[in-house]
């Protein structure tokens, strides 16, 4: 018998529309990349209109993707060290969200003698790189929702509930409490 805590996720879209937002639960089953979770928000947009992709795990962490129509995607994740250690953090965290450069990691798959000296090999599962830790906190584009109700302010010191109070801000917790 095994006493394992298993890890709840929550994710839902809102696309906003002329009469309010919609809002949908999202299975990230298929979801292995930031442009996959994007492709699947603009799939959701009315007239690309803005839609918010919300990612939940319990109370550890949270993040937001908002997409307005062909435009880059605006990240922002309430505590990078905790979304990390998830597998959809990971989707989240990108080397530019990060600031760092993505032919490091090249460089490094090419220097062939990372392990001859006995050192052990990194764990796959093990994204974080020794190196360049994640930092503990929010990490993106904190004013991600000023235009839409809630100010970088607000949006920074949430914690328990933080969906739920971002869609109060917003207009919209009757539709996301719906798909909840």
């Amino acid at each position: 018998m095994t006493s394992g805590r298993v890890t709840v996720y929550f994710a839902a879209l809102l696309a906003r529309t002329e009469d309010g937002w919609e809002a949908s639960d999202t299975e990230l089953d298929d979801v292995e990349t930031l442009a996959d979770l994007t492709d699947l928000a603009r799939e959701a947009s009315v007239d690309d209109d803005t839609v918010l992709a919300f990612i939940e795990q319990e109370d550890a962490w949270f993040g937001v993707v908002r997409v307005d129509g062909e435009e880059d995607p605006r990240i922002y994740i309430s505590d990078a060290a905790a979304a990390a250690r998830s597998s959809y953090g990971e989707i989240l965290l990108t080397d530019e969200l990060l600031g760092r450069d993505p032919d490091d990691d090249l460089d490094r798959l090419v220097d062939l003698d990372g392990t001859e000296d006995g050192e052990p090999e990194e764990d796959e599962e093990d994204s974080v790189d020794a190196d360049e830790p994640v930092p503990p906190g929010p990490i993106g584009d904190s004013e991600i929702l000023d235009d839409l109700g809630m100010s970088e302010k607000q949006l920074v010191v949430l914690d328990s509930d933080a969906l739920g109070t971002i869609a109060e801000a917003l207009g919209c917790v009757d539709v996301l409490e719906a798909v909840r």
